[in-house]
């Protein structure tokens, strides 16, 4: 892990993705500390490894997988397991570039506040979807304005 300049370690009392302990911030630690940032930097670039190994597999597995079927069914079964494999994949594509953003919003100074009104996201939410761009508060608004548009 990162160096932690505020003493404040992860807990092991709570995993997120990697087994990377959950932060838990110091009494009085300042939000989106050094630490803080460190600690999301390290979450969300293991994240983005194990979806790029996700997809090495997937390609190595279609590769092996890949049969000429005589019998209709058959290739008809491949054909919706490859299908699946690749919606996966392209969702997985997709976080990818959310990863990606959560990162330059962390080297510009960004990462943790919510986009819509700026207030601080929070760590436990951040924790559960570190790529979270909107509060709690922000984020219902937007998904009950969604139901109301669909």
């Amino acid at each position: 892990m990162a160096a932690n300049p505020n003493n404040a370690k992860p807990s092991s009392k709570h995993m997120v993705a990697s087994g990377i302990a959950a932060y838990e911030p110091e009494a009085g630690e300042e939000y989106m500390s050094k630490a803080q940032l460190a600690h999301f930097r390290e979450l969300l670039l293991m994240w983005k490894q194990e979806l790029v190994e996700e997809v090495s597999r997937t390609v190595g597995h279609m590769k092996q997988d890949a049969a000429n079927f005589a019998d209709p069914a058959d290739r008809a079964t491949q054909e919706e397991e490859f299908g699946l494999e690749l919606r996966a994949r392209d969702r997985e594509r997709k976080l990818c570039k959310k990863i990606d953003e959560a990162l330059r919003n962390i080297d510009i100074g960004n990462y943790g506040y919510c986009e819509a009104c700026g207030v601080e996201i929070g760590i436990r939410r951040l924790e559960a979807r570190p790529t979270a761009t909107l509060c709690i508060d922000c984020k219902t608004l937007a998904e009950i304005k969604e139901k109301q548009m669909a």
